[in-house]
């Protein structure tokens, strides 16, 4: 299946699938669910990047789990609109996961993602430990609620 735009992704769904939150980063990718009436983003959980195999498949497993019907990736695009290896980065995974698995999949704009989660744990009193164990499940939280509050705006 190709990558989807966010609208396209919210219509192929079946009623009540969740959509799964990533934001992939270079050591751990963090995972945010929606309900299933895909109004709110919870962060779930965090997977530490060993390969991409073995990545896919711990994903793959919540997706199964959780009856996930799509893919919501965080697209780290620079703060001045530019795509760089990144991006590329992750449309890879996203290439390589579709291969696996024929599932609707869309990106979310996630500048400044980690930068909100991470001043949002600083303001509640959040101690560095604690800021590293959820920071990447609370940034793909971000991400997802970014898509599900923006669905209006999707023509």
């Amino acid at each position: 299946m190709p990558i989807l735009s966010p609208a396209e992704l919210l219509a192929s769904l079946a009623r009540d699938q969740r959509l799964l939150g990533l934001d992939l980063g270079s050591k751990t990718i963090g995972l945010a669910l929606s309900d299933v009436s895909r109004t709110i983003a919870t962060p779930f959980d965090t997977i530490r990047r060993i390969k991409f195999t073995k990545d896919a498949e711990q994903l793959l497993a919540v997706v199964d789990r959780q009856d996930v019907g799509g893919l919501v990736l965080g697209l780290p695009v620079e703060m001045d609109g530019f795509e760089g290896p990144r991006c590329q980065s992750v449309r890879s995974f996203a290439a390589n996961l579709a291969r696996l698995r024929d599932m609707p999949i869309a990106y979310w704009d996630e500048r400044l993602s980690t930068s909100a989660v991470t001043r949002t744990l600083l303001e509640a009193d959040s101690s560095r430990k604690r800021r590293a164990e959820v920071v990447d499940k609370m940034a793909a939280a971000y991400i997802l609620q970014g898509l599900l509050d923006n669905r209006s705006g999707f023509t």
